[in-house]
């Protein structure tokens, strides 16, 4: 539905926006990113990294979600698209098999803030599953006890729980 629109405005970068969101939902990873690399270049913000990121991600272009990591980092956003990009980053370390950079990066996502968010429980989700494939199995039940704790029914939560004996 939005490509008459970016026929009439090539330059709406909202337009290019929602085009890389609906093909990302869709799996299109490298459409998506095509668009969204576009919407990035017209409105020069930080809004599109995370996702844009995850696209690369999915296309193993580890050395793009580096690059769009550290630029979001730097840039010091919102922190709900820092944690986005914090999530994707980790995730694409545990995905080359680097779990111990993975936890690493994600450390700073586990305190416990005045005011818990999604984005917290996002991150301690996370935190949560890189503990139980390191096989840290009492801290993996920490963080997904924290979430049960805030959201009982997050994501599958009650069952990771179950599964590690809680």
């Amino acid at each position: 539905m939005v490509q008459p629109v970016l026929r009439d405005l090539p330059e709406l970068a909202f337009g290019h926006e929602i085009a890389g969101l609906a093909l990302y939902r869709t799996g299109q990873w490298r459409k998506a990113a095509a668009e969204l690399e576009v919407a990035r270049e017209l409105d020069r913000t930080l809004n599109h990294h995370a996702v844009l990121a995850d696209c690369y991600r999915a296309l193993k272009r580890y050395d793009m979600v580096d690059q769009l990591w550290l630029e979001l980092r730097d840039g010091s956003p919102a922190p709900a698209l820092m944690a986005e990009g914090r999530i994707v980053a980790a995730g694409a370390l545990a995905d080359q098999g680097d779990l111990k950079g993975a936890l690493k990066l994600m450390e700073r996502a586990g305190d416990v803030p005045k005011k818990v968010r999604e984005h917290h429980l996002r991150q301690w989700y996370v935190l949560g599953d890189l503990h139980d494939r390191s096989g840290d199995i009492i801290k993996a039940r920490r963080f997904f006890g924290m979430i049960a704790e805030v959201d009982p029914d997050f994501a599958d939560v009650p069952d990771r729980l179950r599964s590690l004996g809680r």
